[in-house]
């Protein structure tokens, strides 16, 4: 696997074999996907009369037949995805999609109506098989082939791959078919030639061992979808997460179909209006995808999470306040819509609230890829199909009851606008590591300006101990923020009556500790607590000095560390140690000073000021001591900028 630190950012994976060829097969069967469905629902709107499927009924019906396959097939792409290679996997289903379009052309070219429609809704079926077969794909291959830093990145670029390829799709098709006598034909052409790019880039795909080549196939779709929700639910964060990227599209999907309507009936636009409203949309979703790496520093940063779910609800009711004092107008064009300020600040708040939705799902999605067992991760991303599958159809039914209640299309809005904020809610209380994550990435960015040295040492799977300087309140935060993985501190008992800071420390089940000498049963609990911990395979953090520094000095280490250690090894466990330093984080609002305590003036040192944290190769157990890891954190806290 290739070192992260090889390339400068995520636009650099187009020039790897290992993520380029996937990318451009990716996105070359999304905007497929597009294209034919646009064109299909605008000729059938616009230049065919069918009795039985009415104008009004098809956009519903061509979507309703895309997505039932999500609900059927997805249990079992997901274990054809585990069991086979990927590559394997990727061009079957690429040699699928070239015979469909070949059947879709042959459709779009017969002027016999009473076959072409028919033909055309099996098509629609069918490549809505294609997409079910190719999504455990999608987002099982990532893991597979990119180093845990590059993840977010990744995730990034093929989301954003994914929505621009759904504009391109739709405004390619709508304006191939929109041409007169020779509109079918070019869209024909266009779908099988895109079924072919897809192919030839597909073949540059690396092969790639299957993740579970034992696994019995159960073609049960009801039993096996059951089943991989189960799979799914014995992990809390990731079955979470699944729910909560689920509910990303329900949301989205309340917009997306509501443009045409919006674009009419509220802005008084004609249907470039409504394009342009999906382009707005779009540029949105993709630039929070990309952002989501720089924002990141390069590792999967949950704590984005939250901020996306704010943004999508302050500019999704933000979006109903600029819509209702919109007044009545005759059809605007294009030009006349732009003319307009008013209309900017309604585009303003689509692009900003389709960011938000970006910053919110791509740290979920690697999130996932990163915490799901390779062997299962197909199918718990097939679980995710399912669950999506289910939350568009809810969010299609409750927009439509709303809408038939009475509701206007921006109450629709701030209806769901407020729905998020809720679930938002919900969610990070029950996942507080999303809650956490948010505020060390606040306190990372906006309070101080925080750089990280080393961080490639913390290790990214089993257990291991962080020990660090102890220099402020706010310590175990900043080292939350560094951390890839979650982190359990053992803590000093006092910190916890600290207002807002106790509490948060309990929400991240902190391990209090008292010394031995004045509480030797919540001492023994807690070298209990920090050795189960260890045997979980996780992240255990300490603060060897006992206490925060009242001179900024480094004190002498206690034996609590070599204490938990040596029952590791008893439990036969191999735990390295990584030492690591805080930097010039002493005099800072949240530390001590001589002359008085902590957080007793706000901005003593200015605000945004710079502090690090310097992390050092890890020492094996036996050579942990004491001694020796306070030499190690003093010479890391001796290293200069840049060391």
């Amino acid at each position: 696997m290739t070192d992260h630190n090889e390339h400068p950012n995520q636009f650099a994976l187009l020039r790897q074999r290992r993520f380029a060829p996937f990318f451009w097969t990716q996105f070359s069967g999304a905007a497929n996907d597009n294209l034919f469905k646009f064109a299909f629902t605008v000729m059938v709107t616009y230049q065919l009369s069918v009795a039985w499927l009415p104008p009004a009924m098809a956009g519903l019906v061509i979507g309703a037949l895309f997505i039932l396959p999500f609900l059927l097939f997805s249990a079992t792409s997901g274990q054809l995805t585990d069991k086979l290679p990927k590559t394997q996997v990727i061009r079957f289903v690429k040699n699928l999609e070239i015979a469909i379009m070949a059947v879709a052309a042959l459709g779009f070219l017969t002027d016999d109506v009473g076959l072409q429609v028919p033909l055309l809704l099996a098509c629609t079926f069918l490549m809505g098989l294609h997409s079910t077969l190719f999504g455990p794909v999608k987002f099982a291959y990532l893991p597979q082939v990119l180093h845990e830093r590059e993840l977010t990145g990744g995730n990034g670029m093929v989301e954003m791959g994914t929505f621009v390829a759904i504009l391109l799709g739709n405004i390619v098709g709508g304006l191939l078919i929109a041409l007169p006598g020779v509109g079918r034909t070019y869209v024909a052409v266009g779908c099988v030639a895109l079924a072919l790019l897809g192919r030839l880039a597909a073949q540059g795909i690396p092969q790639l061992p299957a993740t579970d080549p034992q696994l019995r196939i159960n073609w049960n779709p009801v039993s096996e979808t059951w089943r991989n929700l189960k799979l799914a639910h014995g992990n809390t964060v990731v079955f979470r997460s699944l729910l909560g990227i689920s509910w990303m599209w329900f949301f989205g999907a309340v917009f997306l179909s509501q443009f045409p309507s919006l674009a009419k009936e509220v802005l008084h636009g004609d249907e470039h209006v409504a394009s342009l409203l999906l382009v707005v949309f779009s540029i949105g979703i993709a630039t929070g995808s990309l952002l989501c790496e720089v924002l990141s520093r390069r590792q999967v940063e949950i704590g984005l999470v939250p901020l996306g779910a704010i943004g999508m609800s302050v500019f999704g009711v933000d979006l109903y306040f600029a819509l209702r004092g919109l007044p009545a107008s005759s059809l605007l064009g294009l030009s006349e819509f732009l003319a307009r300020p008013a209309h900017w600040r309604v585009m303003a708040d689509l692009v900003l609230l389709a960011l938000s939705a970006g910053l919110y799902s791509v740290p979920m999605y690697a999130l996932i890829q990163l915490r799901s067992p390779a062997t299962h991760r197909a199918r718990i991303i097939a679980a995710n199909n399912i669950l999506n599958a289910l939350f568009m159809i809810a969010s299609s039914l409750i927009a439509g009851s709303l809408l038939g209640a009475g509701f206007t299309v921006p109450q629709v809005f701030l209806f769901v606008a407020l729905a998020n904020a809720a679930v938002g809610l919900y969610i990070f209380l029950l996942v507080p590591e999303y809650l956490l994550r948010f505020i060390a990435w606040v306190l990372s960015h906006f309070v101080y300006r925080f750089r990280v040295r080393g961080d490639a040492h913390i290790p990214l799977g089993g257990p291991a101990v962080l020990v660090c300087n102890h220099v402020s309140f706010v310590d175990a935060i900043l080292l939350m923020a560094a951390s890839p993985r979650p982190i359990r501190f053992v803590m000093d008992h006092r910190i916890f009556r600290v207002p807002v800071l106790g509490w948060l420390f309990r929400l991240a089940k902190a391990i209090p500790i008292a010394p031995q000498k004045e509480d030797p049963a919540a001492y023994a609990s807690a070298m209990a607590a920090a050795g189960q911990v260890l045997r979980e395979g996780d992240l255990l953090g300490i603060f060897p000095e006992g206490a925060i520094t009242r001179d900024g000095s480094l004190q002498a280490f206690k034996g609590g560390v070599a204490k938990i250690l040596a029952q590791a090894r008893a439990d036969g466990l191999a735990v390295p140690v990584v030492p690591m330093a805080l930097t010039n984080l002493w005099g800072s609002y949240f530390s001590r000073i001589e002359s008085g305590g902590a957080m007793v003036r706000p901005f003593r040192r200015g605000a945004f000021s710079r502090v690090g944290l310097n992390v050092g190769p890890a020492l094996a157990a036996q050579a942990a001591t004491p001694e020796a890891l306070q030499g190690a954190v003093a010479a890391l806290l001796a290293q200069q900028p840049g060391q």
